[in-house]
């Protein structure tokens, strides 16, 4: 189907701008994404092993981290061996199939995330708010089909806008402004209509954008009202512990992406792109294990169990 596609197109590779007006600090760019792609593999491998590995920690709040530790993994290694590549060469062009399967998969784990964390909003407004039905609320397979649902309903949307892109034609120059492949970037390129993609990147937009924040916010506003209602000091405190993690998650990730995706194209500032692209794919991943483990000691005496497990 892909080389049908193919050949209604002029172009069969782009060439990755990357960091090339900067040659100068390819090295230390280097050094400092190659660290950050270990400690995010390193960090969210060991958040999955905590989690599959230790009874206590099977519960609905890790079940969804785990999927979220998953979610950095594809995100991070969708782009990062290009990216290093890129650092390492003079030209680095990546095929017309390649930057689509790029695309997919990157598209697909940046909004898997963003409603995951809708998700996670959920069970802690049902941890906070119905302590009593908790249990009832956030049943296994309730959890389960949430998370299905939002592992399914992403790849779907990836699916359509990476569809909607394939059938673009690229006649003209094949620069990607960009260090990965990214619709806006790839949208100015076309010399054919793309009025199909925006109406259905501003759906999509509309949805991850609007209904996930909206739901987190009137998540976020029923928890605090609950925390505050609570006479005990060490319960608001165990509670606003609990939340905190998630919050600052969502505050790092959500601005970057809404930054990246829901801006107005004309808007487009490549070298911005290329920043705010590197705090959502790059550091992102590596700071949501570092924030979940560091803040949680249930988490942080699993890692100690998986660390001496490896150790005898």
């Amino acid at each position: 189907m892909l080389m049908i596609f193919l050949n209604h197109t002029a172009v069969t590779e782009f060439i990755l701008q990357g960091f090339s007006e900067h040659p100068e600090y390819h090295i230390f760019l280097f050094c400092c994404f190659l660290s950050l792609y270990c400690v995010a593999l390193t960090g969210n491998v060991l958040i999955i092993m905590a989690i599959s590995f230790n009874p206590g920690l099977h519960t609905p709040m890790y079940f969804f981290l785990f999927n979220l530790a998953t979610m950095d993994i594809i995100c991070t290694s969708a782009i990062m061996p290009k990216t290093l590549e890129g650092l390492m060469i003079e030209k680095s062009s990546i095929s017309f199939g390649g930057c689509m399967a790029q695309l997919y998969f990157l598209t697909w784990a940046l909004s898997s995330e963003l409603l995951l964390l809708t998700v996670m909003a959920y069970d802690r407004y049902a941890a906070i708010c119905h302590p009593l039905h908790y249990s009832t609320m956030m049943s296994k397979a309730f959890c389960s089909v949430l998370a299905t649902g939002v592992w399914v309903i992403c790849a779907f949307n990836s699916a359509i806008n990476t569809g909607l892109t394939v059938r673009l034609n690229f006649c003209g120059p094949n620069v990607i402004t960009h260090f990965f492949c990214e619709i806006p970037p790839l949208l100015r390129l076309s010399c054919s209509s793309t009025y199909v993609n925006n109406v259905m990147t501003t759906l999509a937009d509309a949805f991850y954008g609007g209904f996930d924040f909206l739901m987190i916010i009137v998540s976020y506003g029923f928890i605090i009202s609950s925390i505050l209602k609570m006479r005990s000091s060490e319960g608001k405190q165990k509670a606003f512990s609990t939340c905190s993690s998630h919050l600052i998650v969502v505050c790092m990730y959500c601005t970057a992406v809404f930054y990246a995706y829901i801006s107005p194209m004309s808007g487009y500032s490549a070298a911005k792109s290329k920043l705010v692209g590197v705090l959502y794919s790059m550091v992102s991943p590596t700071l949501n294990p570092l924030i979940y483990t560091l803040r949680n000691k249930e988490v942080k005496a699993a890692l100690r169990k998986v660390f001496l497990f490896f150790r005898n």
